[in-house]
């Protein structure tokens, strides 16, 4: 059975991961009959938003405490990643990703990753075990390995022109596509960067993810 792990940053798409992403991931890793464990740093988040209203509440919540909600409680600290167990990685999308494992919506290409993320991310990278990465997520990808790897997020020019200032390749793609660097086996697809509906998102994400556990060797 092959080992996938899905990184989340929190619950809902203002503040955490986007839940919609992250649930269809989970569903198709489940139909392909992958193992799947869940991760998420044990930290505060940046913020908390009120999904009604879009308004910063006077709160503070954790990364995990929160990311829990979509896996019904199975998670665990990024601290506890095994790599030598894990075949793959996942990361789906959502704002979270770009304030909890990243500061990308404050730093744009001067961001910061998460530190236990980037160890991660680049043990993952050395051994050779394919990656996915959706929505907003792949902005991540040329700053963590700092190389010129082909990612998406979809068609939108300010942030692919960030992706290019990092030193990544900006590939446009359609919302029911992804994008693979084979030699990296990095793949990634826009999602809800370009999703207006669930069956939209659902096309990329099963795509991603069929191409992901074609990769593993």
């Amino acid at each position: 059975m092959k080992s996938v792990a899905i990184i989340l940053s929190g619950c809902g798409v203002y503040d955490g991961s986007e839940i919609h992403e992250s649930v269809l991931t989970m569903l198709s890793l489940s139909r392909l009959g992958a193992e799947v464990s869940f991760f998420a740093p044990d930290d505060a988040q940046h913020h908390v938003i009120n999904h009604v209203n879009g308004e910063v509440k006077q709160e503070s919540r954790r990364i995990m405490e929160e990311s829990a909600r979509i896996t019904r409680g199975n998670i665990q600290s990024l601290s506890k990643v095994d790599i030598n167990a894990l075949d793959a990685l996942i990361i789906p999308g959502g704002f979270g990703v770009a304030k909890n494992l990243c500061n990308f919506a404050f730093k744009g290409s001067d961001c910061d990753i998460n530190k236990e993320l980037l160890s991660i991310v680049r043990a993952m990278h050395q051994q050779g075990k394919p990656m996915g990465f959706m929505c907003i997520s792949p902005v991540m990808v040329p700053k963590i390995l700092g190389k010129s790897i082909k990612v998406t997020i979809g068609n939108d020019p300010e942030t692919a022109a960030k992706i290019e200032e990092m030193g990544g390749i900006h590939v446009e793609c359609p919302v029911d596509d992804i994008v693979v660097d084979f030699a990296n086996k990095i793949v990634t697809t826009p999602a809800y960067m370009l999703a207006e509906s669930l069956s939209q998102a659902e096309k990329g994400i099963d795509k991603l993810v069929k191409k992901i556990l074609e990769m593993i060797e």
